[in-house]
């Protein structure tokens, strides 16, 4: 049986990767090794980055946990490591073309089963323009990964502004990740960056977005925010507040925070009933989209349950598990 769910947060890692072909020194180019069972390690600059299951890359393996989670589509996007924005961006570009095809395979083999979200090298805006209309127009892809961040620079800085442009321009839609989080020098512990760090991290690009005019400048932009928007949900009453005892605050945001949060699109990989409640109420349940972070450990192993236990009204559901989806992808 196939399902009528779609998944907007999965991750794809290819099985191998090409040999660097470039001429620079030191380049943290990714590779990849042979690990226990069904596994692979992901090698960047010599070390482990991650040890990988093969639902990373095999379209087999990623039905078959995609029927176990009640899941009929995917949206394939590169491991956010992928994104590689500190690479040299000619090395990047060529890296990034390579995954962009791979996905581009995976879909090709069971085209009804998954959509593309390619990567483009965003340290470059030349080159980040000519892969978003490969990605776009070529592959055919519903549009793009991007991090929450390219090498520290906030995505809402207006040095962004032409790639947004051309997604508003080209009807491709973004999903923004967290990636290299702010804030991970300060976790005390053995929690991971993906535990503590990432919900700010996500909260602090949604936020900026806003802040920084993107969201005023293109209205009609299709932007989703993994894990939920972070804590742009907890953020929101205090922008709103700020907002309207600032003046100056009118120049990016003609409008309240909040209008502008509610136009963007949000993965519910919150873990928590309550949770997926708050992002209904902030945001509208017409703005809500499932998410597994497939095929990592910290992902939602069942999306759908996590819904049924949330206790949403059947119209809620049909929407967030498939019709919300479809207007943000475009499909």
């Amino acid at each position: 049986m196939i399902h009528r769910c779609v998944d907007c947060h999965t991750h794809v890692v290819p099985e191998n990767f090409p040999a660097y072909a470039g001429s620079k020194p030191d380049v943290p180019w990714p590779s990849m090794a042979p690990a226990h069972a069904c596994h692979r390690h992901v090698v960047i600059a010599g070390k482990n980055y991650r040890t990988v299951s093969d639902g990373a890359w095999s379209v087999a393996r990623r039905i078959e946990g995609m029927g176990a989670m009640r899941v009929g589509r995917q949206a394939l996007s590169p491991m956010p490591e992928l994104l590689s924005y500190w690479l040299p961006a000619d090395d990047a570009q060529v890296l990034l073309r390579y995954i962009n095809d791979t996905i581009a395979g995976m879909i090709a083999a069971a085209p009804d089963r998954f959509v593309g979200l390619g990567a483009v090298p965003l340290q470059d805006m030349d080159l980040a323009l000519r892969e978003l209309e490969y990605v776009r127009n070529t592959l055919g892809f519903a549009g793009v990964e991007i991090a929450s961040h390219v090498n520290g620079v906030s995505i809402g800085d207006a040095r962004f502004d032409a790639f947004f442009a051309a997604c508003e321009r080209m009807g491709a839609a973004i999903f923004v990740h967290a990636l290299r989080p702010a804030g991970q020098d300060r976790i005390v512990g053995a929690l991971s960056e993906q535990a503590v760090a990432f919900p700010g991290d996500i909260g602090l690009a949604a936020a900026a977005v806003i802040t920084g005019g993107v969201a005023a400048r293109h209205p009609r932009l299709r932007i989703a925010f993994s894990h939920g928007g972070g804590a742009l949900s907890v953020m929101l009453p205090r922008l709103a507040h700020a907002w309207k005892m600032t003046p100056r605050a009118l120049e990016h945001m003609p409008e309240a925070p909040e209008v502008y949060a509610r136009r963007f699109f949000y993965d519910c990989v919150v873990f928590d009933p309550l949770l997926v409640k708050l992002l209904i109420e902030r945001y509208g349940a017409s703005q809500i989209l499932v998410g597994s972070d497939y095929p990592f450990a910290m992902g939602e192993g069942d999306p759908v349950g996590l819904l049924e236990r949330s206790e949403l009204d059947a119209p809620t559901l049909e929407a967030i598990t498939a019709t919300n989806a479809t207007r943000f992808l475009g499909i």
